[in-house]
């Protein structure tokens, strides 16, 4: 197993990339929460990440409102499944915890879908970032609640405060 990283600019700032065998494995922001420790990112080599760039350029640049990018997404089965809903919730639109509970048949699981979205590994691409609370209030995100609201606003083309 061959673990390589880069750090690309943003407007959220640096986004730190991983790759695992060449395959997108991590998108960390700074200061993010459960963000795992710099020497298990590899070494630096910004070659796996050529189409991950381009892709987040053009997702900032407000052209690209899907990833298509593969992806190794390292977690438990029920996180997985957390995960794959994220990637679900359309560009600009938002679920709540509850909701992404009940798409996995498990209503009473609201809690442990929000601890399994905080454990998100790529951020932004697999969009933790649209999951609110069940009042439309911001909760929680491992990116910073600014961040949070920044993302959704910028997805909806409104400013940055317009939101919440």
């Amino acid at each position: 197993m061959t673990r390589t990283h880069t750090v690309v600019d943003s407007p959220y700032g640096p986004l730190t990339l991983v790759a695992t065998d060449s395959v997108l494995s991590g998108l960390y922001m700074t200061g993010q929460r459960h963000r795992p420790a710099e020497h298990t990112f590899g070494t630096p080599d910004p070659r796996p990440f050529g189409e991950t760039v381009r892709q987040l350029d053009a997702y900032f640049a407000g052209e690209l409102t899907h990833f298509d990018l593969p992806m190794q997404l390292v977690g438990t089965p029920f996180q997985r499944s957390v995960w794959a809903q994220l990637r679900a919730i359309p560009y600009g639109e938002t679920r709540s915890y509850g909701d992404l509970a009940d798409a996995l048949g498990n209503p009473g699981a609201s809690r442990a879908v929000g601890l399994a979205n905080g454990r998100n590994p790529i951020g932004i691409i697999v969009p933790c970032h649209r999951v609110i609370g069940s009042s439309g209030s911001l909760t929680g995100y491992g990116g910073g609640l600014d961040r949070k609201q920044r993302l959704l606003a910028f997805e909806r083309g409104a400013p940055d405060d317009a939101l919440f």
